[in-house]
């Protein structure tokens, strides 16, 4: 594998990482401005951009746009999250030219036709109430405004309706002249690619971008913590418990990531044996971690019915805090197997080298090869996790999100103090 890096005089950021024996090839552009970066009357702006981008330039069609990628066999696609929002091809070798060409026609030359922006409202009005109906989805975003109430981060990336339904083309605009400056951006390409060719071709489409002071900094999160609670008549009682963890750039981070794989990453973690197998309390039960610029949350979500919410909300508890006395080096060494497999298998594909080529260079400026990051895992020893644990258990900030038919569930005060006790 070789990795190689450019930045363009205006500060547009390019890696690629050539991957011998592929044929095929991910590129993409990586815009380091999301839902995070929205004012308060811009909630799901940025989302909105991002559906935005398949709708026609000055120089495509939207149906040009579909039309030239899908006739060399190719896939295009975008996403937005809280940091960032991402456009991305995959194409075959011969391809990449006009893989980053319609990219690049994308983010420079968009038109927004009013006619469109209301076509593509309708959409994503449709995409919210989706939303609403999925509870495993809209669960986690009322977690996520209990731990950062009033804040962009806590928002929802969708953004509410009665926002979603005034955006005009202005709106659009004035969010990517706020945000969408060359050195608020990074380049990735994995794959059959050529790096030289990509960075001559890149200057010619980035290269004229002018540097814009006026590029808005996020607002530092802060997790306060709370409760969210919707009664609601469905079969099932959604609850999610959220503990502010480490950010992408804290030596714990990885600490917190095998701690929530140990807890419940996987079947033979400790929420589900005890939980589903030893206890048949629910279908679905798991602990992930999460991590942001200056934030992060360790999660744990569980479906289950009202009648066994508060058993499982209590051995939920139980196995928070026995999870700081007994946590085994067995139990330990297979979450760092896990989590190293999961990134290497991961990089199999060139989409996720792209991705994390562009992860590594907004959140630390380098590289990290995949030599380091092995060594990090394997660093976190028992006493480690055990004392994440104890952190968590005994002292963390938390949050609260419950929906569906959870009258029984016990509420944040009655978790914190059970956790004390």
């Amino acid at each position: 594998m070789t990795i190689r890096t450019h930045t363009l005089p205006n500060g547009f950021r390019i890696a690629t990482e050539e991957m011998p024996g592929l044929k095929s090839a991910s590129v993409g552009v990586w815009v380091m401005a999301g839902a995070r970066n929205e004012r308060v009357e811009q909630n799901g702006i940025a989302h909105f951009l991002e559906h935005m981008a398949f709708k026609g330039t000055k120089r495509r069609t939207a149906l040009q746009i579909a039309e030239a990628i899908e006739d060399v066999g190719g896939y295009i696609n975008a996403y937005t999250s809280r940091e960032a929002t991402a456009y991305y091809a995959r194409v075959l070798e011969q391809d990449v030219a006009l893989g980053l060409d319609i990219i690049g026609d994308i983010l420079i030359n968009p038109v927004f036709n009013p006619a469109d922006i209301d076509v593509e409202r309708h959409v994503i009005l449709q995409e919210i109430g989706l939303a609403y109906d999925t509870p495993d989805d809209i669960v986690f975003d009322w977690l996520q405004e209990a731990a950062y109430p009033d804040q962009p981060i806590g928002r929802t990336i969708l953004g509410p309706t009665e926002r979603v339904s005034a955006f005009g083309g202005d709106d659009l605009r004035l969010f990517m002249g706020e945000n969408y400056a060359p050195e608020n951006m990074v380049l990735a390409a994995a794959g059959a690619v050529d790096h030289d060719a990509i960075v001559a071709q890149a200057i010619e489409i980035f290269g004229g971008l002018s540097r814009r002071s006026s590029v808005i900094p996020y607002l530092p999160a802060r997790f306060t913590g709370g409760e969210k609670r919707e009664l609601k008549k469905l079969e099932q009682v959604h609850f999610t418990l959220g503990f502010e963890g480490p950010d992408y750039l804290s030596d714990d981070i990885y600490t917190a990531q095998i701690y929530s794989s140990a807890l419940g990453g996987g079947i033979s973690s400790r929420l589900f044996q005890e939980i589903r197998e030893n206890r048949g309390l629910c279908y679905s039960i798991f602990a992930q971690t999460g991590a942001y610029a200056d934030t992060g949350m360790m999660t744990i979500y569980a479906g289950t019915s009202s009648q066994d919410i508060a058993q499982l909300v209590s051995l939920t508890v139980d196995e928070l805090k026995r999870a700081a006395d007994d946590m085994s080096e067995a139990e330990v060494a297979r979450a760092r197997a896990q989590m190293k497999a999961g990134l290497l298998m991961g990089l199999e594909s060139p989409s996720s080298r792209a991705e994390r080529l562009s992860h590594m260079i907004h959140s630390k400026g380098r590289i990290i090869d995949l030599e380091e990051t092995i060594a990090l895992i394997d660093d976190v020893s028992v006493q480690k996790v055990r004392d994440f644990a104890a952190q968590m258990a005994g002292g963390a900030e938390m949050a609260l999100a419950i929906y569906g038919p959870g009258q029984k569930s016990p509420d944040l005060g009655a978790i914190k103090a059970r956790l004390a006790a």
